[in-house]
């Protein structure tokens, strides 16, 4: 009974911490005729969604400095698809372009940003007459625009007073058009956290839910009888990747020009694929409980629509979605009678798949109404309030594969036990029948084999995920995989506001001699006090170090010009130096030191941040030909 109450609690916990975030205002402040009043609101506290209504312009394209000459159709809410619109002289269908606009008040100029959701399917967005952001190509036919599903962070100054977000927004490719997502605007570090923790959290749930995937096929592969871990294991790898492709569209930051109409097949074909897969799932482990016939139905279905998805374009099948969505709530309905029949008659250790199932179908369900034409293009504000966040499924089947672990490793526990009976009744056996001890000890070697393999794949389950930690173990700096996303994000911020960027490569001089002469240990005690001089030493917020590899280390300075970016690099020489470890070994000081190269320059589309980095590598190669413990600064080549 404890036990079942503690996988209640985390699995409401789960939910909880999914759905619910204090990034948010309480108050959820609404866009009125095209105006909110922000002036009550401080942004270092608070991500407020702009949604409301906004001005609407139908059938229009239009430019900031252009828009208070336009004719405006009316006020739509935001977030909805433009579908449920209804102008004087016709209902508006998917397929069409539209200018939105809002205006903003603030009670003082200040640095914020917005972090715009994807739209569909394609759109250009400005701030105060500024272009901020862009995704696909927004036309007035389908041959003019080009779809594409970005996320992105904008940064901007805001005014006091009156600040304006204009939107052009096109779609040819899906049954619905325009903002279906809140739009959030606060603090640059509020907006940043919000979007990295979002992302982490997909990568996370993608890591799990694929090492939960793959140790269940290699369960089936070793043993071909056991169909619900090939069920389950597809299953999990299919909402794995489903991961990459909803929320903040990992896959797209990963793959940019990656085929709109391929990854919205993809993304479909998860979700259509997932319904007969889990229903098999749950048949092979109740098969007493679920009507043959009924599994056929759920497959045929499942194999037409996804047909349907295979050879028609996503104009086409996303129409027919809505059905889909349908038949699965009426297969959820389904699924919980037959749950609960098995709580009712209470099956062995059903209460582990029944928890977990249910977490995940609540979930779902959850999504399913929040992507709905229920939702998007009714308007409904009551079904708004309800279901204020998606991307839940993914969530709730991690809590349901954590039950399904449990459940398994409980039975290891069960067969661990049953090994010990069995060898204290062995010892009671008359000492005359040694074959039939020795034949059931040879059985129960071969079970310990088994259980051990088992418990080896888990622990190589665990160190996949450990893996997709970004700090190095030895320093606890950032390490280079840190550095490579790190980098790519400031380059294009600077790139975006012309602003500059250098960087620092340093690394520790005769360091190879040092641990050939004081010993390993001392060598990662020496790296481990760079390392802490170094983070020390930065004092910008702005300012990131990571271990590069070995002896290297690397620094990016955003927003530093080249003489402050010597002025920094000699300070760390400096102060590394000043650590007086002791190196014999070394021909540049009786002390540890390193030598240094810089780079800086303000980007442009000519030139990208591995040419900074060669620059840097390059200066890092003069300061050691030149003697080493010194500083050196080398410009792009063009």
């Amino acid at each position: 009974m404890y036990n079942r109450k503690l996988l209640l609690i985390l699995i409401i916990a789960t939910f909880l911490m999914a759905s619910c975030s204090n990034h948010f205002s309480n108050s959820r402040p609404k866009a009125q005729q095209g105006i909110m009043d922000l002036t009550q609101i401080q942004f270092e506290n608070h991500v407020i969604q702009l949604d409301g209504e906004w001005e609407f312009y139908w059938n229009q394209l239009i430019d900031p400095n252009e828009i208070d000459n336009g004719m405006i159709t009316g006020y739509i809410d935001v977030p909805s698809s433009w579908n449920h619109y209804k102008t004087e002289k016709i209902a508006i269908s998917g397929d069409g372009y539209a200018t939105y606009r809002l205006t903003f008040l603030t009670d003082k100029k200040e640095r914020l940003a917005l972090k715009i959701p994807r739209m569909h399917t394609a759109y250009k967005l400005w701030v105060n007459g500024e272009l901020m952001g862009r995704s696909g190509i927004v036309g007035t036919t389908k041959n003019t625009m080009t779809p594409q599903y970005l996320p992105q962070v904008a940064f901007f100054e805001a005014n006091k007073g009156k600040n304006e977000v204009v939107i052009q927004v096109s779609n040819f490719y899906h049954r619905s058009g325009g903002i279906l997502e809140s739009i959030k605007l606060g603090s640059e570090k509020q907006i940043l956290g919000l979007r990295y923790k979002k992302i982490a959290y997909n990568i996370f749930l993608f890591g799990c839910l694929m090492c939960m995937g793959t140790y269940h096929l290699a369960l089936f592969i070793f043993r071909k009888k056991n169909t619900s871990a090939l069920y389950f294991g597809t299953f999990c790898i299919l909402i794995g990747i489903r991961t990459l492709l909803v929320g903040e569209c990992f896959l797209i930051y990963l793959f940019p020009q990656f085929n709109w109409e391929i990854y919205h097949k993809i993304m479909t074909l998860t979700y259509y694929l997932g319904v007969p897969i889990i229903w098999m799932y749950f048949r092979s482990v109740f098969p007493t409980y679920f009507n043959v016939r009924i599994l056929k139905v759920a497959q045929m279905i499942g194999t037409v629509f996804g047909a349907l998805v295979i050879l028609t374009p996503a104009r086409i099948f996303t129409v027919v979605n809505p059905l889909y969505q349908i038949w699965t709530i009426i297969a959820m309905i389904y699924l919980s009678t037959v749950f609960i029949k098995i709580s009712a008659n209470k099956e062995k250790d059903s209460w582990f798949i029944v928890l977990g199932a249910s977490a995940f179908l609540l979930s779902t369900l959850n999504d399913i109404i929040f992507v709905s034409v229920w939702m998007n293009d009714s308007g409904s504000i009551f079904l708004k309030t309800m279901f204020r966040t998606g991307d839940l499924s993914s969530t709730g089947l991690l809590v349901f594969a954590f039950a399904n672990s449990l459940l398994l490793a409980k039975k290891f526990s069960k067969s661990l036990e049953q090994e010990e009976i069995i060898t204290a009744k062995l010892t009671e056996v008359n000492k005359n029948l040694d074959k039939i001890v020795l034949h059931r000890t040879e059985a129960l070697v071969k079970a310990n084999e088994k259980i051990e393999q088992q418990k080896l794949e888990l622990e190589k389950a665990n160190r996949k995920l450990k893996d997709l930690s970004l700090r190095d173990p030895l320093t606890e700096l950032w390490n280079r995989r840190k550095y490579d996303e790190s980098i790519k994000l400031e380059w294009e911020r600077c790139l975006k506001y012309k602003r500059p960027i250098a960087l620092i490569i340093m690394d520790v001089d005769y360091f190879k001699e040092y641990n050939d002469y004081y010993g390993h240990l001392a060598g990662d005690k020496c790296l481990i006090k760079v390392g802490q001089t170094v983070m020390s030493s930065l004092s910008g917020s702005n300012h990131m170090v990571a271990r590069y590899g070995g002896e290297e280390f690397i620094v990016i300075l955003p927003d530093t010009d080249k003489e402050e970016a010597v002025k920094i690099a000699d300070m760390l020489r400096q102060n590394i130096e000043a650590l007086h470890i002791f190196h014999e070994q070394s021909l540049a000081s009786n002390y540890v030191t390193v030598s240094l190269g810089v780079s800086c320059t303000i980007p442009d589309i000519n030139i990208s941040y591995e040419d900074l980095f060669r620059a840097a590598d390059m200066a890092l190669y003069q300061s050691k030909d030149g003697g080493r413990n010194q500083v050196n600064f080398c410009t792009i080549k063009s």
